[in-house]
């Protein structure tokens, strides 16, 4: 039975749910448009400016699932209100950063901080609000994350453009100071949801550690000076993932919960699915917001800003149709729809050359806009279907990292392929713009291909709807 909570606790949890949905994706849309001038700044080369943006998404994939068990465990509130201050001190120092490895330490601090906030701030929604009434605020929220996404490409683009890039910094810590004052002020209680669980220790450090070496690994790889490294550091990550899952599946209380992916045909490829996705997607902001931004193209952050909005924007319109749809027609069908049509926006952009026409980028980017919408709300519809309400919780944090994974895989794939093909050249060397060119169009073709894989992955999940009357009688006779 729901505890009945004040609706002062209500309010307050749901405009600090909402406030946090909408910090994240602003600023690391933000982020990604003032990328290039920050690498300007700093006289760095464009993969080292990568790290800017793939430290924050490595410190909260490697953090958010032991964070969010610790929260289970510890309480919820008091490991949100942890994360919420690291943050606003993160973006103190970020925007105190005077050279790009500080700036990307302090980055790192603040993915650490977040990975706090992701794993609590709607774990803390749910439960002070009722059952009848969480499909509304959790619509809220998810519309919050929506007006982040599409509000940060061009604010960052205006904050970077007319203020410099440390004014999305100081952004970043009045709203941080904003939810710092409600939540001491308005959200009163505790809320821990698996006391009598233990943490998983080794296995939290396992996940972390594979993680780190892959990125690593990989970004370090296009360098002869550290292919040798690389390639031990890869090796680790693969060795430390067959280790993390063979320790996992025999866990009484284990980090991540092996059983669902084993069991469960409909909860591990809608997860795979979404990992392939947001690997194929996320790295389309990060690779274009360079390439408006070099000289012979001749956009400024605000207007490359404005150009980025468009795949946002389409996403936010589709989502909720998308969604509703899904209860209605099976969520694999449109799902993989959905994909399918990122395939195409993200082939197109292999097209794109110093030269391309501004509306041939713009469609393109309505057309992934268009496909990521039709695919993730029905892919979150059938992973929360396709498990009991009493592991709605695994099952988000599950979706949650296989996000932030899948996003952080994404940038790295990207600084791979920059390393590869820009190798030390700088962004003042003529053959610059050219070399970058040719190692996005080598980007966007393999981005094409792990969707493609993808749009498989999303249609082997099988049923979630229950089957009609007719179909369950006869499947009735049948077992008799």
């Amino acid at each position: 039975m729901d505890t009945e909570y004040p609706a002062r606790i209500r309010r307050s949890a749901l405009l600090i749910a909402s406030l946090s949905s909408f910090l994240t994706p602003f600023m690391g849309s933000a982020v990604l448009i003032a990328l290039p001038v920050i690498q300007g700044e700093f006289a760095t080369d464009t993969v080292t400016a990568g790290w800017v943006t793939a430290a924050y998404l490595l410190a909260a994939a490697m953090f958010l699932v032991p964070l969010g068990k610790i929260a289970d465990i510890h309480g919820r509130k008091r490991i949100y209100k942890y994360g919420i201050l690291i943050d606003t001190f993160a973006a103190v120092l970020c925007a105190l950063s005077i050279s790009a490895p500080m700036l990307i330490s302090f980055r790192f601090l603040q993915g650490f901080g977040d990975a706090m906030i992701f794993g609590t701030s709607i774990a803390i929604l749910i439960v002070v609000y009722p059952f009848g009434q969480r499909g509304k605020v959790l619509g809220i929220s998810t519309s919050s994350t929506y007006i982040g996404l599409s509000v940060g490409p061009f604010l960052g683009g205006f904050l970077t453009q007319y203020f410099g890039w440390r004014s999305i910094f100081v952004f970043i810590m009045i709203i941080d100071l904003v939810i710092v004052t409600l939540l001491f002020t308005f959200l009163k209680g505790e809320w821990v949801g698996a006391r009598e669980e233990s943490f998983d220790l080794t296995g939290s450090s396992l996940y972390a550690i594979t993680l780190l070496f892959t990125v690593i690994g990989l970004t370090l790889l296009p360098y002869p000076s550290t292919s040798e490294l690389a390639s031990w550091l890869i090796a680790g990550g693969v060795i430390g993932l067959l280790g993390f899952i063979l320790l996992e599946s025999r866990r009484r209380y284990p980090v991540l919960n092996m059983k669902f992916f084993r069991h469960n045909a409909v909860f591990a490829f809608s997860n795979v699915a979404a990992l392939l996705n947001y690997m194929a997607t996320f790295a389309v902001t990060f690779i274009l917001s360079f390439y408006l931004e070099l000289p012979s193209t001749g956009f400024g952050p605000f207007y490359a800003g404005l150009i980025l909005v468009s795949q946002p924007a389409i996403m936010a319109l589709v989502s909720y149709p998308a969604g509703w749809l899904s209860d209605r027609v099976e969520p694999r069908i449109v799902a993989s729809i959905g994909m399918s049509i990122t395939v195409l926006g993200l082939f197109l952009l292999s097209f794109v050359g110093l030269n391309t026409q501004l509306l041939f980028i713009v469609v393109s980017l309505m057309i992934i806009g268009l496909g990521f919408g039709l695919f993730s709300s029905p892919n979150t519809n059938a992973v929360m279907s396709s498990v009991e309400r009493r592991f709605y919780g695994v099952g988000s944090a599950t979706l949650g990292t296989m996000r932030l994974v899948g996003q952080s895989m994404s940038l790295t794939i990207a600084l791979l392929f920059l390393g590869l093909v820009l190798g030390g050249v700088s962004p003042g060397n003529p053959s610059y713009p050219i070399l970058f060119t040719d190692a996005m169009r080598l980007l966007f073709i393999t981005l094409s291909v792990l969707c493609f894989i993808g749009v498989f992955a999303s249609l082997a999940r099988g049923r979630v709807h229950k089957k009609n009357p007719t179909e369950e009688l006869s499947a009735s006779r049948h077992n008799k």
